[in-house]
């Protein structure tokens, strides 16, 4: 199709197939490409056409050949080149350029995007029907093969390469009985990387544990103390301590206003939500006691639940806080937003398949998969050019403590001292 006869095609059909035209002629083009590269091959091999040489090569004809594109075969007359032997006879010469547009990995990409895209192993054969090795267990094994890799290139990266400074872990649950604990660490340039994950039944202690040795083996160190961001699970919080046993482990203040809001009346959430608010934005350690103290108010005489359930934290809750930072490190480091964002987007890669079976490597493939591509999205945390500052506060030695007394309202002496400025 030349682009005079592609313009009058295309005055004669619908919108809806343009689209399907102008593919059309792409294909032949990208054929037309390959039939010339092949010919150029042809005649670095065996020199002008119609003129003889000594070369121990020669045209041999030409044969019916196929080539992928876009994953799927096309036709084309291939040239044929043959080569003298010493020994009398000849051989078929191979043509590099022939080889490389029947490369397996493009036809391998094209399904595994289908694949990804929600199209079944049974449907692939209809949705790609001029592309080879499209059955039912062709594309299984295909993606038994993609998956496997896909776990190496997660876990056989050297993690010494970089300075990590933080650490998040959150769960995320794939069927009644499986369960995978990710790990996400942020460098000390404020870029994020997926960096390993652990399936188990729940989020248990042995999990946790297997995850962050295999991270150690692989390189994970701080050259100071570590941040450790977590949701609020006693497991996790463990398991850090244990590996990084000076680290410092800041509490999600997401998940905290979300626990507290479940005990209160719907009247109540709008006062709770502008505090919680007031505490992620506020500069220091000393505002975010008068903060605290303002919650304590609001929420003893509501809800004794409520109240309990602000200073079950403990410490963790203004850990960030006391370690004087500033607050433009706020939105990124008190909550555990950045991985639970990437979990969104991999429960919508995740959302089609049904049922994840335990005896093989399904879930480990799928959420390999679907944990790279999100990766593929991050940008640098916000506030990234104060983790230097950051850096240097978790290097220190000891905390001083605050002298000054909150001004905001005194916590109730039955409650935990979060006030106070512990050691971390």
């Amino acid at each position: 199709m030349t682009e005079s006869s592609l313009l009058r095609e295309l005055g004669q059909v619908s919108n809806a197939e343009v689209g399907e035209v102008f593919r059309e002629f792409l294909r032949g083009s990208i054929v037309k490409m390959a039939c010339e590269v092949m010919a150029a091959e042809v005649a670095e091999l065996c020199g002008p056409k119609h003129a003889p040489s000594d070369c121990r090569t020669y045209r041999a004809g030409s044969a019916a050949g196929r080539i992928l594109v876009e994953g799927e075969r096309e036709s084309v007359t291939r040239p044929r080149v043959r080569e003298r032997q010493e020994a009398g006879g000849s051989r078929e010469v191979e043509l590099i350029s022939y080889a490389s547009a029947n490369d397996p990995e493009q036809l391998e990409k094209a399904v595994i995007q289908a694949l990804m895209s929600g199209v079944s192993t049974r449907q692939m054969s209809v949705v790609k029907p001029k592309s080879p090795g499209v059955s039912r267990s062709s594309v299984s094994r295909l993606w038994q093969e993609a998956g496997t890799r896909l776990i190496d290139e997660l876990r056989s990266r050297d993690l010494s390469r970089h300075t990590w400074c933080i650490l998040m872990l959150d769960g995320i649950r794939l069927s009644s009985d499986q369960t995978a604990v990710v790990a996400l660490g942020i460098d000390s340039e404020g870029c994020k990387h997926v960096l390993d994950f652990a399936l188990g039944s729940s989020e248990n202690a042995v999990v946790s544990n297997e995850l962050l040795a295999r991270l150690a083996r692989r390189g994970f160190t701080c050259s100071q103390r570590l941040l450790a961001v977590l949701d609020g699970s006693d497991v996790l919080r463990k398991a850090v301590k244990e590996h990084f046993p000076d680290s410092v482990i800041q509490r999600c203040l997401v998940h905290k206003e979300r626990n507290i809001r479940g005990k209160l009346s719907k009247r109540h959430t709008g006062e709770l939500a502008r505090l919680f608010r007031r505490l992620r934005s506020v500069q220091g350690y000393t505002a975010a006691q008068e903060v605290v103290g303002e919650l304590e108010a609001f929420l003893e005489p509501l809800n004794a639940e409520a109240f309990k359930s602000l200073h079950e934290a403990g410490e963790d809750l203004l850990a960030l806080h006391r370690l004087e930072v500033p607050n433009t490190l706020h939105r990124s480091l008190l909550s555990t937003n950045a991985i639970e964002n990437s979990f969104l987007n991999t429960r919508r890669r995740l959302g089609r398949v049904t049922r994840f079976r335990a005896d093989t490597d399904q879930a480990s493939r799928w959420l390999s998969y679907a944990l790279l591509e999100a990766e593929k999205g991050f940008h640098r945390i916000s506030g990234h050019k104060e983790l230097p500052k950051l850096i240097a506060a978790l290097a220190r030695e000891h905390e001083a403590t605050p002298t000054k007394p909150p001004s905001g309202p005194v916590p109730s002496p039955t409650a935990p001292a979060t006030a106070r400025a512990p050691s971390l």
